[in-house]
This record gives C-alpha cells, sequence and structure tokens, in this order.
C-alpha cells in the first residue's frame, strides 16, 4: 500500500515540478486578487475601523492559492484517464484506495507549495503575521485544506469524463466556495440567510483558522474550525476512496 501511496505522490511532484507555467499562474492570479482588492479597499476599511485590509485579506488569499490548486487534481485524473495512464495504474495489484490517497496526498503537496509562495508575496506586499511562531500551525491548516478539496476534486475526476463539464461544474461550486467563505468581506453583522451559507460552507473554518493564527481574528473559534476541517478532511477521503473503486477507463 504504502509504496504505491509513494509511487502516486511522486508522480504528482514531478509533474508539478515540470510545469512552470502552473507555478507562475498559481502566483499571479492571487497576487492580482491581492492588490487590487487590498490596496483598493484598504481605505475604506480603515475608516470603518477595521484595521489594515492587506492584513485582513492576506490568510483569505493564501487559502484561495490553495483550493483552486488542489481542485486542479481533478482535472488530472480527467488527463491520465484520457492518455491511457489511469489505466495503466489501476491495473497494477494494488488498492484504488491506496491509488486515490497518493494521488491526494501528492496534489495536497503541490497545493501547498503554492501556498506557502503566497504566503511569501503576501509578506513582500506588507503583510505582517500577529506572531511569527504561529507559522508552524499555519502550516496545518493549510494542509487540512489542501486535502478536502484536492480529495474533492479528485472524486470529481472520477466521476466525470468530459473537461468542460469538469471545468464549469467546478467554477459553479468553488467560486462561491470561495467568496462566502469570508475570505474578503467580515462576517460580522451579514443577513441571517448569508450567514447560515457561510457557516455551511467548509472553507469558511478554513479562511476563519488562518486568521484566528495569523491576525488573532477568528469568528467561529480555532477549535471549531480545526474540529470542522478534519470531519470534512475525513469524510471527502472516504467518498473519494469509494468513487474511485468505481472509476471506470
Amino acid at each position: 500500500m504504502w509504496p504505491a501511496i509513494y509511487i502516486m505522490w511522486l508522480r504528482q511532484m514531478k509533474r508539478f515540478s515540470r510545469s512552470r507555467a502552473r507555478m507562475v499562474a498559481s502566483v499571479a492570479q492571487p497576487l492580482l486578487f491581492l492588490v487590487t482588492f487590498g490596496f483598493g479597499f484598504s481605505a475604506i476599511f480603515r475608516q470603518a475601523g477595521a484595521g489594515n485590509y492587506i492584513d485582513y485579506l492576506a490568510p483569505g488569499i493564501v487559502a484561495m492559492a490553495i483550493v483552486f490548486s488542489s481542485v486542479f487534481s481533478g482535472i488530472e485524473v480527467m488527463w491520465d484517464r484520457q492518455f491511457g495512464f489511469l489505466k495503466e495504474t489501476l491495473v497494477a495489484p494494488v488498492s484504488r484506495a491506496a491509488l486515490m490517497l497518493g494521488r491526494t496526498l501528492g496534489g495536497a503537496t503541490v497545493a501547498m507549495i503554492q501556498g506557502v509562495l503566497v504566503l511569501v508575496v503576501t509578506l513582500i506586499v506588507g503583510f505582517r503575521p500577529a506572531s511569527w511562531l504561529a507559522i508552524v500551525p499555519t502550516l496545518l491548516v493549510m494542509t487540512l485544506i489542501s486535502v478536502i478539496f484536492t480529495a474533492f476534486g479528485t472524486a470529481m475526476g472520477a466521476r466525470l469524463r468530459d473537461m468542460q463539464g469538469f471545468q464549469l461544474i467546478m467554477n459553479f461550486i468553488i467560486m462561491p466556495v470561495f467568496f462566502l467563505s469570508g475570505a474578503l468581506f467580515p462576517l460580522q453583522g451579514l443577513p441571517t440567510a448569508m450567514y447560515l451559507i457561510v457557516r455551511i460552507d467548509p472553507l469558511s473554518y478554513g479562511v476563519d483558522a488562518l486568521r484566528a493564527l495569523l491576525i488573532n481574528g477568528g469568528h467561529f473559534g480555532l477549535g471549531i474550525d480545526l474540529a470542522v476541517l478534519v470531519a470534512v478532511a475525513a469524510a471527502l477521503l472516504w467518498l473519494g476512496a469509494r468513487l474511485f473503486r468505481t472509476i471506470e477507463v
């Protein structure tokens, strides 16, 4: 089992290392959001008495980079199916759950690397965490976010065959998940209906945990954030493993 997991993880890492364009894109889009929203709304945010918007926005932008990179792993499943690599791996004498876990860990590692790159960029732009010691538990939260959305992307890639359909469905799901997570705006004072949506969005707890650790600005409580993230990660890994067992090539 473990050799299969390691091989799939290593394949994901090699694929990422050969894709320089993906590395650049992973930093460019979050940087665009950080600069345009951060500096564009900074004066308004400060006048409202909410402090520095760059500091508030940075954790959400880091989560954004992780989420969009993680979901990309689902397209890789479809590429492997199209070019025959998936069939070769599925006939190997190892469990499909191990193959799915290896893919998920590989995709999560890639997303983590991109998240760390974006975190470094936010520091260059002007973001400063409340405590540098919080960086270590922040990496744990980033790992949970990457596992959740990599497992979700892999599960969707196992069920869908059309790449264009995958992109449409992912945009239909992931864009609302990001924009309704509180990554760009405070959660205090939201309308009741919108607040309920925010509460069922798993990314809300990831963003909140990052803010709690980096700027001492959590809303739900760090314990609740971690409990939800662990539970959702376990549920999606289980679901992804089940869907991957029944994948058709």
